[in-house]
């Protein structure tokens, strides 16, 4: 739903219901001033129908509406899942008043264009643009369904009817080290030596429930893109140069879908949405910013606190075999008047590896590795990689070894 002059536009959606499901492409508006809603029938060839599309109004009243999903029943409880790629211009042929003339088009635009994606957010952005962020690519399978999740940008220039993909530029002191390094260069003096080209950066973030279970989030971070700012003074340099030491490592949103974004005074505000590992999925409360006239670099306004996650709504049965294979290991049967949560932080305690006095972290990791790894492999599941089971693993060992206390 967009606001557009004194009216709301509502388009699509769908229900589902124990037995059905169905999709819809019908518009509706609800008048601001008489509090009346009326179906709108716009003339043309409109989008099919389909739920988790995105709509933005344009400064000339028009409403531009893109992507979403649907599904289709291809026999008795087989479903095919459709990402809608396409975008579509509702456009109003009056003054904003109810007897409006509505008619759809379609835009076709040029540029970069994001993958295919669901659960991505959109929002308004300067210089006559909207942009979009994140969403997941769910690749579906008979029996499972694994996702793709973005962190990344993109602008649509309405004016022009073109994607392109928003380039970080980096902290200024880093872009304008390298300027000077290419300048004294061009000038015949003595060559400096240039840091050799930085490909992406890859941060790995661990986020530790209170269960004891260590999430990994892979943050890649682009290479810095290059700046045509001119080169100032010396001394401006040497601020840079402590600018630049106190700016630390690169941070940004780790991949997600159904965010919360917003734009105000041309900076992009990025809050929340979710993520999967293995079975799991995580709920995000992290708040990010970014100035989309610089597009320089992340800011993190509020860190997701991990004691505030609570997993819900996991089986009893999976549960169940959680507990007898930590129950074997521990050689202790859990009470049945205890719950399975507290049953598994209890054998947690137990069973841990205790950290012998002066052991090294490299000595308790070799010592218990083979320990680590049963656990990450019980919560992350049989059809997770050895090479991401292997991290998490070594992950769960250093929190462990830093602070068994609160990881107990």
């Amino acid at each position: 739903m967009v606001a557009c002059k004194r009216q709301l536009i509502i388009f699509g959606g769908f229900h589902e219901s124990a037995r059905d499901f169905i999709y819809y492409n019908d518009v509706y508006t609800f008048n601001l001033d008489s509090f009346t809603w009326s179906k709108l029938a716009p003339a043309g060839m409109g989008p099919a129908p389909r739920s988790g599309c995105q709509m933005i109004p344009t400064p000339e009243g028009n409403i531009i509406i893109y992507g979403g999903y649907s599904k289709q029943r291809i026999k008795k409880d087989v479903d095919k899942g459709t990402l809608h790629t396409d975008m579509f211009l509702l456009k109003a042929e009056g003054t904003g008043k109810e007897e409006d003339r509505w008619s759809w088009s379609r835009l076709s635009p040029s540029g970069v264009k994001p993958s295919p994606r669901s659960g991505f957010a959109v929002a308004a952005a300067p210089n006559n643009r909207c942009l979009l962020f994140g969403g997941v690519q769910d690749e579906e399978e008979e029996e499972s369904i694994e996702g793709d999740f973005f962190n990344d940008i993109y602008f649509y220039d309405i004016g022009k009817n073109r994607w392109f993909p928003a380039q970080l530029k980096g902290p200024k002191s880093e872009r304008r080290k390298r300027r000077r390094g290419r300048q004294a260069e061009a000038a015949g003096g003595e060559e400096l030596p240039l840091p050799p080209p930085q490909g992406p950066l890859e941060i790995v973030k661990e986020v530790v429930a209170e269960d004891g279970t260590v999430m990994t989030i892979k943050q890649v971070i682009p290479a810095a893109a290059e700046d045509k700012d001119r080169s100032g003074s010396e001394e401006e340099e040497e601020e840079e140069e402590e600018e630049g030491g106190a700016l630390g490592q690169p941070v940004e949103p780790c991949p997600r879908s159904s965010a919360m974004v917003a734009v105000k005074h041309g900076v992009l505000y990025v809050y929340g949405g979710m993520f999967e590992v293995g079975d799991r999925q995580v709920t995000l409360s992290d708040l990010h910013s970014i100035d989309l006239h610089r597009m320089d670099q992340w800011k993190v306004l509020l860190e997701m606190d991990p004691k505030t996650q609570e997993w819900l709504e996991e089986s009893e049965s999976d549960e169940e075999e959680d507990g007898d294979v930590e129950g074997a290991e521990g050689g202790e049967e859990e009470e049945e008047e205890s719950s399975e949560e507290e049953s598994e932080d209890e054998e947690g305690e137990q069973q841990h590896p205790a950290v012998q006095p002066g052991e090294a972290q490299a000595q308790y990791l070799a010592r218990t590795e083979q320990y680590w790894l049963g656990l990450a492999r019980s919560h992350m599941g049989p059809e997770a990689k050895d090479k991401k089971v292997l991290k998490v693993a070594h992950a769960m060992a250093k929190t462990f070894y830093e602070d068994p206390i609160q990881t107990s």
